[in-house]
């Protein structure tokens, strides 16, 4: 059985930094693109970020460019979402992902309906 289990999610100050994991069971990951997506209240779920299987190609979202960064260690099967310059506006659920097939979202891609694992998301409040 395939488990996404995130962590790290928080309360943080605007202009704050937080770090969220992705543990991946079940199966092994490291051949596949991994992504973050995030859903605030009364909003529909969006694309954050996403990494192709050895890590080379990285794919984001506008509004987080230049301030977030993803990562992933396949020794571990686990993928990383650094986050720095927090703003209010990130302030959602953030959902760790993986396709079920290798060739979906492969190159990283955003869209929704190439992900088939979700893990149970993680709060991350900015306040400001």
């Amino acid at each position: 059985q395939v488990q996404l289990v995130e962590s790290g999610g928080g309360l943080v100050q605007a202009g704050g930094s937080l770090r969220l994991s992705c543990a991946a069971s079940g199966r092994t990951f490291s051949s596949y693109t991994m992504g973050w997506f995030r859903q605030a209240p009364g909003k529909e779920r969006e694309f954050v970020a996403a990494v192709s299987w050895v890590g080379r190609i990285t794919l984001y979202a506008d509004s987080v460019k230049d301030r977030f960064t993803i990562s992933r260690d396949n020794a571990k099967n686990t993928v990383y979402l650094q986050m720095n310059s927090l703003k209010p506006e990130d302030t959602a659920v953030y959902y760790c992902a993986a396709p079920m097939r290798p060739w979906s979202a492969n190159p990283p891609r955003p869209n929704t309906n190439e992900y088939d694992y979700w893990g149970q998301g993680t709060q991350v409040t900015v306040s400001s």
